[in-house]
């Protein structure tokens, strides 16, 4: 079925995040000597060095080093005169206003709501699965790709929702919409996704991915929603021949 896999990557990200922010309350009314924060910490690096590491392993995969650093050069022009970074960031503040509306203000809780939903949006849709997984659904029906990714995202937001809170299962959304209109527009682009624009695609993608990772870690300021564009100036490539 087209665009099914679309659908149950989404559900998957809503679902786990839902059972990880239950239990999170339940261990948080017997949590006496505040352990939970200390584990979160954690895990979120342990996390943040598993993404960096994806990151690096995707990247090793570009076969065409030029089109990648251009890629990476248009693709942030792009994205900073759109600056994609302030509009998600301010879709979080939103969500965060609206959720803790009639609430006692906390910064902590705040910063929680939108980096949570930033970083887990970013993380779930730059991916080569969910490009290769939404271009698959919509061309051929194919959803092997994204229902492996369900299952990984599914974990993913699980210890995520632990450590970022609500803003992770509100990524569902973002997947939806982000994979939804690449597996809707596929059709468009099959003359041009050739293997090697894809390649050059998930190679941009890991860039991004070990970027994310790099600002849980260290906490650092890379604007890696800036970057975004950057993944389908590949595509520009094959359409003009040059891969």
């Amino acid at each position: 079925m087209y665009g099914l896999g679309v659908i149950v990557n989404s559900i998957t990200i809503v679902g786990a995040s839902l059972a990880a922010l239950l239990l999170k309350n339940l261990i948080l009314k017997f949590d006496k000597n505040n352990r939970v924060e200390k584990v979160s910490d954690t895990i979120m690096s342990g996390l943040s060095l598993c993404i960096i590491y994806m990151g690096i392993s995707g990247a090793l995969e570009c076969q065409h080093v030029l089109v990648c650093i251009v890629s990476m050069v248009v693709g942030a022009l792009i994205g900073e005169l759109i600056d994609i970074d302030k509009g998600l960031n301010g879709l979080g503040d939103k969500i965060e206003k609206r959720l803790n509306k009639g609430k006692e203000d906390t910064s902590s809780e705040k910063v929680s709501i939108s980096q949570g939903f930033v970083s887990a949006s970013l993380l779930f849709c730059v991916g080569a699965m969910a490009v290769v997984g939404a271009l698959n659904s919509g061309l051929f029906g194919n959803n092997d790709t994204l229902f492996a990714k369900s299952a990984l995202d599914g974990v993913s937001s699980f210890l995520f929702s632990l450590t970022m809170g609500i803003g992770v299962l509100l990524s569902a959304v973002a997947v939806l919409l982000y994979e939804g209109l690449i597996a809707s527009g596929a059709f468009l682009l099959k003359g041009v996704l050739s293997t090697a624009v894809i390649t050059e695609m998930n190679a941009v993608g890991s860039l991004l991915i070990l970027a994310l990772g790099v600002n849980m870690l260290l906490k650092s300021n890379i604007k890696v929603a800036n970057l975004l564009p950057a993944m389908f100036v590949p595509i520009i490539f094959g359409i003009l021949g040059v891969i």
